[in-house]
């Protein structure tokens, strides 16, 4: 390997380094996963918000640190991602780089496969999809594309482990491409002028030089640490004249240059077979994005959810684990072991008594909602797998319009149903400020969160199913209306649409039971201990006597305004910790019988938008700032009430549940 590259780096774990490189949505985190296994190292790179992911891998019994790079759609930055990406590159010569490129939109990636080959680094191109590819009727010359650029070209179908024995053996031999073009004679003339003034680095003096005529603002701090001042000066000195001597932007013409090159490239190296073979994927890849027939397919997508979530999951699986597993063995045990073993009253009641460790918090996370989560977990992850998610927000740019959005506002608005907290930290995504404000305050104020959710659907399985259309209703309402007017006060502009559509799949087994598994595997250790941790705290608030106090004080609302019972104080209190602990407690109360449809309805609706879990209030604070956390709490807790109350009395007013 270390014969076709001109420098050995070593990483910090000691290992050489490979990384992968390629657009959005092409396979990348899928090869990474299947190089590196479950045990990675995710950080932000140094000075951003971005997100890097590295691993270790053994192959052919070396060692290897992979780094999983943000997706870019060229290595001249215009966004924070693509800056990450490129900067990785200039700062640090990697043993190998991996470029994976969707197999079906082959010029997309030869964009970036030219900007590598001028780079002047050792890469290999992996043509992942190619299954997808095929099924569209495009093939492609692998030896053609390797002739033309001089390295390995190998092909793989990730999802399908197929092709990654190839891919590790392209990746250990990286070769720097043999590949040449030449741009305008203009372009020519100052590349040369500006190459004499550029230092030597981990990139060729060719590809930076593209980057200052391009008017990369982002490559400033490189040129300020390597150069000095007066060498900064003349290029920008011959950067101006360069583009005084062009019509139209120097950016747009070495890109227009590029993109005819990649243009006569693709002819020599796709064909198209006799068609495409549509099949039923091609079909529902049609019908998921149709404005017309893709709405009654999502409303068949979140019936199937409700069943196999809220009826298999909160109804079959919770009685089961609730009334068999822990009502007559764990808690039966538990009490015997503990009334044995610990002869004070005030510690039996710590374990075992109506606020125990056992008796509440262990029953509430593993009885009632593991078996919730989990099978939300699968539907979540079949969803992911299948490629639905993307369409869904295409499906609904036009609604996110009205409220200053785009369709790609959806994908952190559904990553909320797996974990609010999460999904704050992933509106980087998004564009502009005005934006990830936005979708921030939408996450806590009126998207529930997995285990929440999971809850919610559990009780719903128990009422009328007018019930959950009114909470959906609602919160639909309420969202629209919220996103609405936060954009017309909240300062700033919205970006333009533009997602890549990956196709319809059919769902992988193992990789809907990985993220299942790891779901789940976050869920113990994240949640469980907030559920002990709440549970302490209703247990000293008994002794102190601070629970009825609180009762007292919070009937007027509680009771009055919203019309639910006093108990249910405990939930909403309880909520702030988890959000899914504050939906346990009305889980309870509706099984003891003391939620009628109406008081369920209402307090579902109110303890959805009551406030953010304390984790997910952590994440604003450190996304958004100190300041626009408190303005977003300030604003939730009042709301969620007065929405509840005006809820409670429209139903009563209505007499649909009389």
């Amino acid at each position: 390997m270390r014969d076709h590259c001109n420098t050995k780096i070593e990483s910090q774990i000691g290992a050489a380094r490979i990384c992968l490189v390629g657009n959005p949505n092409v396979g990348k985190s899928a090869i990474f996963g299947l190089l590196t296994g479950r045990y990675v190292n995710v950080s932000n790179f140094p000075g951003t918000t971005v997100e890097i992911t590295k691993g270790s891998a053994t192959i052919h019994r070396e060692q290897f640190e992979i780094v999983d790079t943000p997706g870019v759609n060229s290595l001249i930055p215009m966004s924070e991602d693509e800056k990450v990406t490129r900067d990785i590159l200039l700062a640090e010569r990697s043993e190998s780089i991996v470029q994976v490129i969707d197999a079906k939109n082959i010029r997309r990636g030869l964009f970036i496969t030219l900007q590598l080959a001028e780079m002047g680094v050792p890469f290999a191109i992996d043509l992942n999809m190619r299954d997808e590819a095929s099924n569209r009727g495009i093939d492609i010359e692998e030896k053609v594309l390797s002739n033309i650029f001089g390295i390995d070209v190998v092909s793989t179908i990730a999802v399908q482990k197929k092709g990654i024995s190839s891919l590790k053996k392209a990746a250990l031999n990286p070769r720097i491409s043999s590949y040449s073009f030449t741009y305008s004679p203009i372009i020519e003339e100052y590349l040369a002028r500006i190459e004499e003034i550029l230092p030597y680095g981990n990139i060729s003096k060719r590809s930076v030089a593209l980057m200052v005529l391009s008017g990369d603002s982002t490559l400033k701090d490189w040129l300020l640490k390597n150069m000095e001042a007066e060498e900064i000066a003349q290029l920008e000195t011959l950067r101006d004249e360069a583009a005084g001597k062009i019509s139209g932007s120097l950016s747009s013409a070495i890109s227009h240059q590029r993109l005819n090159i990649v243009n006569d490239i693709a002819r020599a190296i796709v064909t198209k077979t006799s068609g495409q073979r549509r099949g039923i994927a091609g079909f529902l890849g049609e019908v998921t994005t149709h404005p017309v027939w893709g709405i009654p397919f999502l409303l068949l997508v979140l019936y199937v959810i409700y069943q196999f979530v809220g009826v298999l999951g909160a109804g079959t699986l919770v009685d089961y684990m609730e009334e068999v597993v822990f009502g007559e063995y764990l808690n039966p045990w538990a009490e015997k072991i503990i009334l044995s073993l610990i002869p004070w009253k005030f510690f039996q009641e710590l374990f075992i008594g109506p606020y125990g460790i056992v008796t509440m918090a262990l029953t509430y996370a593993i009885a009632i909602i593991l078996p919730i989560t989990t099978t939300f977990f699968i539907a979540f992850s079949v969803m992911e797998d299948s490629g639905y998610l993307p369409r869904l927000a295409a499906m609904l740019n036009r609604v996110f319009q009205a409220m200053g959005l785009n369709g790609k506002a959806v994908l952190p608005l559904i990553l909320g149903l797996g974990c609010d907290t999460m999904a704050t930290l992933t509106t980087r995504i998004l564009d502009t400020g005005k934006e990830r404000i936005i979708v921030t305050l939408l996450l806590a104020l009126g998207i529930p969160c997995s285990a929440q959710i999971g809850v919610i659907l559990g009780m719903f399985g128990k009422q009328p199913l007018s019930a959950m259309m009114i909470w959906l209703g609602s919160l639909v309402v309420v969202i629209m209306g919220v996103g609405y007017l936060s954009s017309k006060i909240i300062p700033g502009e919205r970006a333009d649409f533009i997602l890549e559509l990956p196709p319809i799949r059919m769902p992988q087994f193992s990789n809907v039971l990985v993220k299942t598994v790891s779901r789940i595997e976050w869920y113990l250790k994240e949640a469980v201990p907030l559920f002990i941790l709440g549970t302490l705290i209703l247990f000293t608030a008994d002794k102190l006597h601070i629970i009825p106090f609180m009762q007292d004080a919070a009937s007027p609302l509680i009771v009055h305004f919203l019309g639910l019972p006093v108990e249910a104080t405990e939930s909403f209190i309880m909520g702030f910790l988890r959000r899914d602990y504050g939906a346990a407690g009305l889980f309870a109360l509706q099984q003891q019988g003391l939620l009628n449809t109406e008081q369920t309805v209402v307090s579902l609706v109110t303890i959805t938008l009551f406030v953010p879990c304390i984790a997910n209030l952590f994440m604003i604070i450190k996304e958004r700032g100190m300041k626009t956390a408190i303005i977003i709490s300030a604003f939730v807790f009042p709301f969620a009430v007065l929405v509840g109350g005006l809820l409670h009395k429209v139903l009563l007013w209505l007499n649909i549940y009389s």
